[in-house]
């Protein structure tokens, strides 16, 4: 856990000893200055997460500090100090911003009692931020659903990783696999289940922002940055960051995400100060790291630094005998949303979801229950619910009928110009959806997309 960073701006000498003297340990780093124009640019330095202010200083006095801090980060907390003390005081400093006031002279148990009430609000603003950003799970192990001798592998290790110190953790596997539910398995049965999730998807947002996100920016370090913000590393402290595509993190990140992992300090933009943050860091994608590492476009050290841990989920097609309990589950699950009573699925139903690829994974079985849920209206889902693509899905005629008949003209031809006219014709057949049109193809869903990068289709 990173030290709060205590600024005290007193012109007592003995008021800012005592501080150190008192608080100055594992918790709890202290600066001091003796006027307020020194206590502004410690301020600004170092950036504190609380600062006690002394009312009555040489120059500019205690109120207009409270101002001036506040409309630099409004989130920074301020006790408010006077010897001199008034009700109507007090009620300035608290209007302005102030979290507490205290009457000079006073004790050190008074100080603690201030320290224990900032504590608690600086968890509770924490909590805040991260519900806002997604629903509190109570997910465990046991609410993955699934007997298939590979799930069971991954899940055996699984559970060892969650109950380990294990810092960085690499979870590997296609779209709609259910990555995104193993880091949260993993953070709420380890140590750290108490202390934030927090998620981003790194090919959501573009680098400028993203970066913010991730670190945090001061204000002024970019035009819009009209104050502080804490990055999610910081607001993860103690807890997990989840890093979900982080294929497609550019390279420039990369640099500061491996500065993170082995230093265990972030740095705001346009910060100066380095700050100390205690994260587990889990890392996903679908894409191949060991070709973007050839590409160039994804560094090998971080590659080396992330897969300390590496778990590949395998794809739904390679868990098949899974897809029936899933049915089920899901079923159950959507009863409940859509308050229903449905009781289960036909045979010939289950039979062609059973026989179908399901290129989208789990995430796509998801949505067809919940389309076939939505759609019937007796007491089993039968296949008349279903997709037409599943009920039509037919055995792909082989590579070698395709060919039999081919014939390279005696001129030859561009191998190149074959493979960008079967990779355009694909994407027009599919409107471009690049699963179907890589099961067309036979290939990867990333293949295609390199391909269609390649050639600018």
């Amino acid at each position: 856990m990173r030290k709060q960073k205590i600024l005290v701006i007193d012109d007592e000498n003995l008021i800012c000893w005592s501080f150190k003297k008192k608080l100055s340990g594992k918790v709890y780093s202290i600066i001091s200055a003796d006027t307020g124009e020194e206590g502004l640019r410690l301020f600004e330095q170092h950036s504190p997460d609380i600062v006690f202010l002394d009312n009555k200083l040489p120059g500019i006095q205690g109120l207009e500090i409270v101002q001036k801090i506040k409309a630099q980060n409004e989130e920074t907390i301020i006790v408010f100090m006077t010897a001199f003390g008034t009700i109507e005081t007090a009620v300035k400093a608290m209007k302005l911003g102030a979290f507490e006031y205290i009457n000079k002279p006073f004790s050190f148990e008074e100080i603690e009692v201030i320290l224990n009430n900032i504590n608690k609000k600086i968890q509770l603003d924490n909590e805040v931020q991260i519900l806002r950003r997604q629903q509190k799970s109570e997910l465990t192990f046991d609410h993955i659903v699934g007997q298939s001798p590979s799930l069971k592998r991954i899940l055996h290790m699984a559970k060892k990783i969650a109950a380990s110190e294990a810092t960085t953790i690499l979870l590997l596997g296609a779209s709609g696999t259910g990555k995104d539910l193993m880091a949260r398995v993993i953070h709420n049965e380890s140590s750290r289940s108490s202390k934030p999730f927090v998620t981003i998807n790194c090919a959501s947002l573009p680098e400028t922002l993203l970066e913010s996100e991730l670190f945090g920016h001061e204000k002024g370090a970019f035009t819009d940055a009209k104050q502080q913000k804490k990055g999610l590393f910081e607001i993860a402290d103690g807890g997990t960051v989840f890093l979900d595509e982080i294929g497609d993190i550019h390279i420039s990140l990369q640099v500061k995400l491996l500065g993170i992992i082995e230093n265990k300090t972030v740095r705001r933009l346009g910060g100066t100060a380095d700050l100390q943050v205690d994260v587990r860091i889990i890392a996903a994608t679908n894409k191949d790291l060991q070709k973007a590492i050839i590409e160039k476009t994804f560094r090998e050290d971080l590659f080396y630094r992330l897969k300390v841990f590496q778990i590949t989920i395998p794809s739904l097609k390679e868990r098949q005998q899974d897809i029936s309990l899933l049915i089920a589950h899901f079923i159950d699950s959507f009863n409940i949303q859509f308050r229903k009573s449905i009781k289960g699925i036909s045979a010939e139903a289950e039979k062609h979801l059973i026989k179908y690829t399901w290129p989208g994974n789990i995430r796509e079985l998801k949505n067809v229950i919940e389309r076939a849920m939505i759609l019937e209206t007796g007491e089993y889902i039968n296949i008349e619910s279903l997709p037409i693509e599943i009920r039509n899905e037919q055995i792909p005629v082989s590579n070698n009928d395709c060919l039999s008949n081919f014939q390279i003209p005696e001129k030859g031809f561009s191998l190149l110009e074959v493979e960008k006219s079967l990779i355009k014709q694909a994407l027009q057949k599919t409107n471009y959806n690049q699963t179907k049109a890589a099961k067309l193809l036979g290939i990867s869903r990333d293949s295609v997309r390199y391909k269609q990068k390649k050639y600018n289709l």
